[in-house]
């Protein structure tokens, strides 16, 4: 997730707006949100934030402890003008604002994530976020241990990927920038998938894999996504 460019136009303005229906809504949402789900949203947003207690500044600002901080204060990291204008803090509801529609909630910033529609999915990466902190919060009147169990996790959605191991790290990765289709769509060796990943962390302001995680995707893509195009999507 990418916040570091945002234009000057309405920052001022948007900085005192409570977007008091979003607000509510996420309210109501979040003391049911599941912090695990959450988890497993946030693999999307891992090619640009860290989230870990003193984790490095990547193509975006470390996130630990971001639910309540000021606004722009991520130690070391080099803000925009305009987020550092737009002022406050991250408060539960300017951040389901934001990750719902970024680009809305915020005209004129780079951020390339495509946002989250489903508010569910929203108060679960908020309830995620909330435990990497210091001082997490509570909201719900349970406390902590409420909704334990088992719950049901739904199947996940790869779209027109592939299932097959390392269908996952490949999906996440990817789509944190663009559609799956553009990989479904291609075809190249080993060699050149890796080639491409080199390409977006050095020009595209990708955040770079962990060695595991880049492998596991080079070996996916290179089974399934080769120059022979296996899977390809025909009409």
């Amino acid at each position: 997730m990418r916040i570091t460019a945002i234009g000057t136009g309405l920052a001022l303005c948007f900085s005192v707006y409570a977007f008091p229906s979003i607000g509510q809504e996420i309210s109501e949402v979040i003391a049911n949100a599941d912090p695990a789900a959450g988890e497993r949203l946030f693999r999307q947003c891992k090619g640009c934030h860290t989230v870990d207690q003193g984790g490095r500044n990547n193509v975006g600002p470390n996130l630990y402890g971001v639910l309540g901080r000021p606004i722009a204060t991520s130690e070391a990291f080099r803000y925009s003008s305009a987020l550092r204008d737009f002022g406050g803090e991250w408060s539960l509801e300017r951040l389901a604002a934001f990750l719902e529609n970024p680009r809305k909630t915020i005209p004129g910033t780079r951020m390339s994530f495509r946002g989250l529609s489903d508010i569910a999915d929203r108060a679960d990466i908020i309830a995620f976020l909330n435990t990497m902190s210091n001082e997490p919060r509570q909201f719900s009147e349970a406390g902590e241990g409420a909704g334990e169990g088992e719950p049901d996790i739904p199947a996940e959605d790869f779209g027109q990927l592939v299932i097959a191991e390392g269908v996952e790290e490949t999906f996440y990765t990817c789509t944190a920038c663009h559609s799956e289709m553009i990989v479904a769509q291609q075809g190249k060796t080993r060699d050149g998938w890796g080639e491409l990943l080199e390409w977006m962390v050095e020009e595209q302001g990708m955040g770079e894999l962990a060695e595991a995680d880049r492998n596991t995707i080079l070996d996916y893509l290179a089974e399934h996504y080769n120059t022979d195009r296996p899977n390809f999507q025909r009409p």
